[in-house]
Parts: C-alpha cells; structure tokens; sequence
C-alpha cells in the first residue's frame, strides 16, 4: 500500500499546508479515510489509495478537513481554490479589524425580555460587522439604587454573546451609567466573511454511514 500510495501521489501537485492540521494529496498518511465531494454529497469510506484515484478521476485534490475524525473526514476540492479563498477571507478579517470602530447598545436596568432580545440582536449584527460594541445601563433618577440589576444584565449579554465576543472593558459605573466593552473574536469575524462565500475549508465531523 505504502509503495502504491507513492506512486500515485505523483499524479499529484505538491502543495504546502495551509495549516498544521489541514493536508492534500501525498500528505495524508492515514489508511482510510471518509470522503465527501466538493458539494458535501457523502461518498463513503474508503482506502486512502482509492480516495486518491478519485480525485484523480474527478482532477481535483484529496484534502483532510477533520483529521481528529474516525476515520478522518477528506474533502475532494480544488486545493488552489480553497487556498485563494481561505486568503481572501484572512485578508478581509485583517482589514475589517483594523477599520473597528465603537457603536453603542443602550439599555435600561427594568429591560423587559422582548426589548432586552432586540437589544441583543443589535448587539450581535454590530459584532458580526466586526465592530465593538459598548453595552450600556441607563439609570434614571433613584434607579440607580438598581445598579447590580444592571450589573446582572451586562454579565448575561456577556454570557450571550461569549461565543462571538469577548470582555474586553469589564462593567464600569461611571456617574449614572454602568457600561462595558465587548470586542469581535477574529474567528467570528471570519464566519461572517465566508457566510457570504461558498465554505471549503472545514466542514463538521460526518456522521457514520
């Protein structure tokens, strides 16, 4: 198998990784693997060595997207193309992060839930657009004696959008406000760009067939 493998891989272009875990071609070691096609369509598994007759039946590239799999999952795309776009996405995550700017979500310390989940929402399309977003309790005359009501409502925005943002400025009184910062995760920024494009690089663990 190894000496069979060897010299189909040299049907093959070489490539470099685009990351440690990500490998093509000649680069993937493992005896089987399970394959999907470029649209995600189940193929089965297989030997690596009959995965990689496809790919060059289809003249495309045999790609391990989830290696931690059992069996790991492989893609058959064209590597050249997921490389362009997964740089394109890289480039444009660079430049919306570097053009952040601060937008602000107002809240009240009495939120009711419909206003608290609209509230939320604009939250969340504001950091998807890569910006940060400062949450802010506005106390109005004695209900600043509700100041740790406005404290418990920054710390659930904090727990809601934690897996897209992190504290950046913890929660803060300052005068009749209570407010704290929250920051895009690079990676979300990154979901939101290849939302908008066909997604190539990884795809979740496949179920058995």
């Amino acid at each position: 198998m190894r000496t069979a493998l060897s010299e189909q891989s040299r049907c093959f272009k070489k490539f470099p990784l685009i990351s440690k875990q990500l490998r093509v071609n000649e680069q993937i070691r493992v005896p089987q693997v399970r394959v999907i096609s470029d649209d995600g369509a189940q193929l089965g598994i297989m030997s690596t060595y009959d995965a990689l007759s496809l790919a060059r039946e289809r003249s495309v590239d045999l790609i391990e997207v989830s290696p931690n799999a059992v069996p790991p999952v492989c893609r058959l795309d064209d590597y050249g193309r997921l490389r362009y776009e997964q740089n394109k996405k890289d480039k444009e995550a660079r430049k919306r992060a570097h053009n952040m700017e601060l937008r602000e979500v107002k809240l009240r310390p009495k939120i009711e839930e419909h206003d608290y989940q609209v509230k939320f929402r604009t939250a969340e399309r504001l950091l998807f657009d890569g910006d940060k977003v400062k949450v802010t309790i506005m106390f109005r005359g004695r209900e600043i004696a509700y100041a740790q009501q406005g404290r418990r409502i920054l710390e659930r925005v904090a727990a809601d959008t934690a897996k897209f943002a992190t504290v950046e400025r913890e929660p803060r009184l300052e005068g009749r406000n209570m407010f704290m910062i929250l920051s895009p995760r690079s990676e979300a920024i990154a979901s939101a760009v290849s939302a908008k494009t066909p997604a190539v690089a990884t795809v979740a663990d496949a179920p058995p067939s």
